[in-house]
């Protein structure tokens, strides 16, 4: 895949690379083979197949996603769910272009689940970008949560202001309206009721 065509892609395998070469010292032949290929079956394989360490994974799902392969659905959500930051951003890419229906049920389903708290922040993003029917109840139930000012996951609140005023939804009055007096959330709260008013 050319960089030009997926910068995404090829950020994804500068990190992976740079992490192999950290643990090992050394970036194994499958790596550069594996990040060569279109071939579905093989992908698929590598998604499937037992033992096969995360960062083929990774790939993999990847790869399937963007090219519309339904069948990276799953491994996508759980790469959307992980605890590196960067593994999130690259598995929300790829839903996002692998364009399944099922894909804005689970990013709500991750952003809910209060246990999950702190990995919540690509889901609540991903919910935003979707505009799907699920995105605006989710994310008010998200935003309704982190509204204590003691909260230690106000960023995935920020994002749930900053969604919900994306989406425009008069729905999200009450919850936006909550957060006015919050230190960190205040002012992107006003400019979010600030869209609704302008959202017919």
């Amino acid at each position: 895949m050319e960089c030009a065509e997926d910068p995404e892609f090829c950020s994804m395998i500068d990190r992976l690379r740079d992490e192999i070469e950290n643990d090992t010292g050394e970036v194994p032949a499958a790596f550069e083979r594996l990040a060569e290929t279109v071939d579905r079956e093989e992908l698929h394989h590598v998604l499937t197949a037992p033992g096969q360490p995360l960062w083929a994974r990774e790939i993999a799902a990847y790869a399937l996603g963007v090219a519309g392969d339904p069948r990276a659905f799953e491994a996508l959500v759980l790469l959307l769910n992980h605890r590196d930051s960067e593994r999130c951003v690259t598995a929300a890419h790829a839903l996002t272009r692998l364009g399944d229906p099922r894909t804005a049920r689970a990013a709500a389903a991750l952003a809910t689940n209060e246990l999950r708290a702190a990995y919540a922040l690509l889901p609540v993003r991903l919910l935003a970008e979707l505009r799907a029917p699920e995105s605006v109840p989710a994310l008010i139930t998200v935003l309704e949560r982190r509204l204590p000012a003691d909260d230690p996951h106000w960023r995935v609140g920020l994002a749930c202001v900053e969604g919900l005023g994306t989406l425009a939804d008069p729905r999200a009055r009450p919850a936006l309206e909550a957060a006015l007096p919050h230190p960190r959330l205040g002012a992107a709260a006003r400019w979010s009721l600030g869209r609704l008013g302008t959202a017919d």
